[in-house]
């Protein structure tokens, strides 16, 4: 059977191809909710959290992508983007009569219809803004479905159906299958959408910036006209994109319509104090655990797709008040002998530096370290190079480490750690090239063994250490607070 655009009907059981990834098993619980019987397959051993998660529904991963993981008939499968069109369970699943669809298309049939769809989406800040946006409306009592990239501190879940009438999506720009280049925004049907920032990334699928673009008009002009387009009107890659938005547009940023103020930072607690303004009048005052320039743009944001939908100020403020942020963005791991370290997903030369930036006005005049892992397709090559030097302006010491797999990108456009060290003692910082062994870079656990070890070993009480990656780096941060405990305690 072909790549179907509707749900089959019976719809019982439904196979997962994929379905260790956060995001897939976080369908599978909201399938096994509304009643469905889920299995699924991963290309390895699938292990803690998601194997626990997953078994906590009754699903036991299948291991390998091979045909007779289909031996029981489902009524549809689910394929996700980390499957290859070459595999065998592909395959069996394109040569037979197997009716299937992607992870998107699945969401957009089973859980959008009839659902007034909030799609954040944009190159940084969709993960903090569409889990802020979720935790606002359930704090005002509206039960929302959702689905986040990342793990809120609030939930127990990164995804749920819900029961009210908004459902808040965080809007993936990478593509959605291999049958299907698209990027997976493309299916959530919004009726309002967040665009927080476009720029060049994920270059393994997007040639420039240019092309990116062309994905973002194509999310705009879904939009309906009775829809709500909240833009990040100071940023001119994201104006360029809503010239044509059909809907109402409630444009954010400094100097905008909507805009906000930060009016003070608690350094001990971790807590900012900020304003939201509509064309120069205050709408609410907050306090939030989200601190830095962007994350107050964030906010703003927020609160101006909110607002058109009901809550008022008092609302908004109870659910400020009780967000407690999200994992891996300026996560604090631990505090061992004064050593505060922290971790952040952060690794687009735009998102270092403005973490460095928002650490540096959370922790105030203490000593501030980045670490620093290139580990993204777009971050491996050369495309930011120059970019990086200035990201790190905020920090006090930058410990770099050499990326791994750099054998598959041609040798003219690999991202050389070297030469960053070299320019950012250029420009006065002190700079460091940890990680490295006779033979080239060391392995990540080696790697993240001899860099933990060494910070631990220059750090003073007070310091505070950011680790910067958007992968687990070998399992650093456990790394450095056991070395920080035995220096310390």
């Amino acid at each position: 059977m072909p790549h179907v655009h509707a749900l089959p009907d019976p719809l019982q059981h439904i196979h997962i191809l994929g379905i260790g990834g956060t995001a897939m098993a976080a369908l599978a619980g909201m399938l096994v909710d509304a009643g469905h019987r889920v299995t699924g397959s991963d290309g390895n051993k699938v292990y803690p959290p998601m194997s626990d998660y997953l078994a906590s529904l009754g699903i036991h991963p299948m291991e390998g992508f091979v045909a007779s993981n289909l031996r029981e008939r489902p009524d549809l499968v689910v394929i996700g983007n980390v499957v290859r069109e070459a595999y065998e369970e592909a395959q069996a699943v394109l040569q037979g009569d197997l009716p299937y669809l992607s992870f998107p298309e699945l969401l957009g049939l089973r859980f959008l219809e009839d659902r007034r769809s909030i799609v954040v989406a944009g190159t940084h800040g969709k993960t903090t803004t569409t889990a802020l946006a979720a935790w606002l409306l359930e704090s005002a009592g509206r039960d929302p479905g959702f689905l986040v990239g990342g793990v809120a501190a609030n939930f127990t879940r990164t995804a749920r159906a819900g029961t009210g009438d908004c459902f808040v999506i965080e809007g993936d720009e990478y593509d959605t299958a291999f049958f299907d280049k698209g990027p997976k925004f493309l299916h959530y049907r919004p009726r309002t959408a967040i665009i927080t920032s476009v720029e060049f990334d994920h270059a393994d699928i997007y040639t420039d910036l240019a092309h990116i673009q062309g994905s973002f008009r194509r999310l705009v002009e879904l939009l309906p006209e009775d829809g709500l387009l909240v833009a990040r009107w100071d940023h001119p890659s994201v104006e360029e994109v809503c010239q044509e938005a059909r809907c109402e547009l409630r444009r954010y940023g400094p100097g905008q319509q909507w805009d906000g103020r930060i009016e003070r930072v608690d350094t001990d607690r971790g807590l900012m104090r900020f304003t939201v303004l509509e064309a120069g009048r205050s709408v609410g005052s907050f306090d939030s655990p989200l601190v830095g320039e962007h994350n107050l743009m964030n906010q703003v944001a927020a609160v101006a797709a909110l607002m058109r939908e009901g809550l008022d100020a008092e609302a908004l403020a109870k659910g400020f008040a009780s967000f407690k942020g999200i994992k891996r963005r300026q996560e604090i791991r631990g505090e061992i002998g004064g050593v505060t370290v922290v971790d952040d997903f952060a690794h687009h030369p735009t998102a270092v530096g403005v973490t460095l930036d928002a650490l540096r006005l959370r922790f105030g005049g203490r000593r501030l370290w980045a670490i620093f892992e290139a580990r993204s397709n777009t971050s491996r090559r050369s495309f930011f190079q120059q970019d990086y030097v200035s990201a790190f302006d905020a920090c006090d010491l930058a410990v770099i480490s050499p990326p791994q797999g750099l054998d598959s990108i041609p040798e003219a456009e690999r991202f050389d750690p070297a030469r960053l060290v070299d320019d950012l003692r250029a420009r006065g910082k002190e700079a460091f090239l940890w990680g490295v062994g006779p033979k080239g870079p060391l392995a990540p656990a080696e790697g993240a063994d001899a860099i933990a070890a060494q910070v631990a070993a220059n750090v003073l009480p007070g310091d505070v250490v950011a680790v910067l990656s958007n992968g687990g780096f070998g399992g650093i941060h456990g790394k450095l607070l056991a070395a920080l405990t035995d220096r310390f305690d």
